[in-house]
């Protein structure tokens, strides 16, 4: 269970991860090439329907999500997650680098540290508390993309995560068969976006298919989009997941390059 002692702990562990990853991020930025060109920005979203990178798991509620990305080939890229009562959800700490980045291949490889957080009720003395039990989690990922026209790709997309306690999911493979339409014109400034994916979920054991797809609505230099995710298994038996799952969120978006002289 997570009292106060262990939290503050956990925070500390993880500014000292933060840290130690800003000055190793710095270092290989340095020798990675002659232009000093640094992107910083990220993204603010409220949705009714909190999903996770998983899709058929949910959060099953309002939620709030902040992403940040900084660098160039390497970025570091933290999502902290909650839901709209204030609980903390889940805080993943993403370090991607850019393998291959042609304008018709791209290839990219990540990995991550995570805590996710659950909720749980225990009863003492006839009391019902509420407490908040940490999980910690390590993941790595793939992410090859070809690129038929500029706003038009096909891709796969592979993770693999660990669970570092003994209770819950130790691992987890996950699988997908993407394709992303974007900048799809509707009218004058507004355009669709579109990426529908089939996925294979492997949880200890347990496995299924599903379809997903995320539709995005958006207006050239405006920093608002729409977006709404569904997510339909074809045959499962993952104990845990969603029949269906769908949500609309609404996102703010922030961002520009940095040169250092």
């Amino acid at each position: 269970m997570l009292n106060q002692e262990n939290f503050l702990s956990m925070l500390k562990m993880n500014l000292l991860f933060i840290l130690l990853g800003i000055s190793a991020f710095a270092n290989a930025q340095e020798s990675d090439s002659e232009e000093k060109a640094y992107y910083f920005g990220g993204s603010v979203t409220a949705t009714n329907n909190g999903i996770s990178l998983l899709p058929t798991f949910t959060l099953g509620k309002p939620a709030g999500i902040l992403d940040m990305k900084v660098g160039r080939k390497l970025t570091f890229e933290p999502q902290f997650r909650f839901s709209l009562e204030g609980k903390p959800w889940a805080f993943i700490f993403w370090w991607r680098y850019k393998v291959v980045d042609h304008e018709k291949f791209r290839m990219g490889v990540g990995a991550h540290p995570a805590v996710l957080f659950k909720t749980t009720t225990i009863i003492s003395n006839g009391v019902t508390n509420e407490t908040i039990e940490a999980q910690r989690y390590i993941a790595a990922e793939i992410s090859p993309d070809y690129y038929l026209t500029k706003n038009i790709s096909i891709g796969l997309y592979y993770l693999h995560g660990y669970g570092l306690q003994n209770e819950g999911v130790k691992n987890s493979d996950f699988i997908t068969v993407n394709a992303n339409f974007s900048h799809i014109k509707l009218v004058e400034d507004y355009y669709l976006g579109f990426k529908p994916q089939l996925y294979y979920l492997l949880m200890d054991g347990q496995d299924g298919f599903y379809i997903t797809s995320a539709f995005t609505v958006a207006k050239d230099n405006f920093p608002l989009t729409i977006q709404s995710i569904i997510n339909q298994p074809i045959k499962t038996n993952i104990t845990g997941g969603k029949n269906f799952v769908w949500n609309v969120s609404l996102i703010y978006s922030f961002g520009r390059e940095y040169v250092v002289r």
